[in-house]
């Protein structure tokens, strides 16, 4: 098994920062994804199901994958997340390869996993911040992501 990512790593990811196929670049993105939201939803050391139900969701809709590729991306990112030393792999996957509105969607994103449970913890909030430096986005426009994602789930400020 560790093989296997080892050389999925190795094949696809780095393949992707050194210029790969088109293809082969979609796959790499949408597993970064996975895997930043799937290590949002155990920054709080409490990954229940629904944090990886909106995972999967948010995932799916974003980029449209049926089921089994949905379920295929979520064991691999997981198996990703658990091997990384670091987040570093993903987000300079993600922050040399999309624009800077598809960036501002991934915080968003991560900002919508963070309040899956309608409180924001110390510790989800710490690293979308983190990862938000990682992506360059502007901590202004971290903020704004904040406030619209709490706005849009009805969740009012302490």
């Amino acid at each position: 098994m560790l093989d296997r990512i080892q050389s999925f790593f190795n094949d696809i990811i780095q393949a992707e920062v050194e210029a790969a196929a088109p293809d082969t670049h979609a796959h790499g993105i949408r597993l970064a994804t996975a895997a930043l939201l799937i290590e949002m939803a155990r920054a709080d050391f409490d990954a229940s199901d629904q944090e990886r139900l909106l995972a999967g969701d948010l995932i799916a809709g974003r980029f449209g994958l049926t089921q089994s590729e949905l379920d295929e991306l979520m064991s691999l990112a997981e198996l990703e997340v658990r091997e990384a030393a670091s987040l570093y792999e993903f987000t300079r996957l993600i922050d040399k390869r999309l624009s800077y509105e598809e960036k501002q969607e991934i915080v968003g994103m991560l900002w919508e996993m963070a309040y899956a449970d309608g409180v924001l913890d110390k510790y989800e909030e710490h690293l979308v911040r983190k990862l938000t430096d990682l992506l360059h986005i502007p901590h202004q426009q971290m903020m704004r992501l904040k406030h619209a994602v709490r706005e849009r789930l009805g969740i009012e400020e302490f």
